[in-house]
């Protein structure tokens, strides 16, 4: 099963393989914890375009521009999301494809090298466009806050 692993040491090559296939896992509860922090940001936005669609006290042009805002951030937020999910599943794949080379032995340095840098691309862009989204709020909450002159 292992090819030509002294049987005194399989335990420790045991030991090894869960210890190589498990760090990947520590990238997976950071995406997973984003995704957390993604998804409640997305249904706050929901819940501002929900709040302005039965406000009526605002202008229409005022009520326009915040809608077309809320929209920009949760292209944003959805961009991040998705993003975020595709990392999670490279980052799955990585551990996977380190377990199964590991055990069977193979050559899998292309693979691994593929879906763990996935993973990472995947993160940095949710990461960018959770940033977006971010500057995007602060940005309108500086307009609301300014003095109308």
């Amino acid at each position: 099963m292992l090819g030509n692993i002294d049987p005194g040491s399989q335990t420790e090559t045991f030991a090894h393989i869960i210890q190589i296939a498990l760090t990947p896992v520590f990238l997976l509860s950071g995406i997973a914890t984003l995704l957390g922090v993604f998804s409640n940001r997305l249904a706050r936005v929901a819940d501002l375009a929900h709040q302005l669609h039965h406000d009526n006290q605002l202008a229409s042009q005022t009520s326009a521009l915040e809608i077309t805002r809320l929209h920009r951030r949760s292209v944003a937020l959805e961009s991040a999301v998705v993003l975020g999910a595709l990392a999670a599943a490279a980052t799955c794949s990585s551990a996977l494809t380190l377990l199964f080379g590991t055990v069977k032995s193979a050559s899998i340095d292309a693979l691994l090298f593929a879906t763990f840098s996935a993973a990472l691309l995947f993160s940095v862009g949710a990461i960018g466009c959770f940033t977006v989204e971010m500057l995007m709020t602060a940005v309108g909450v500086r307009d609301q806050l300014a003095p109308k002159l």
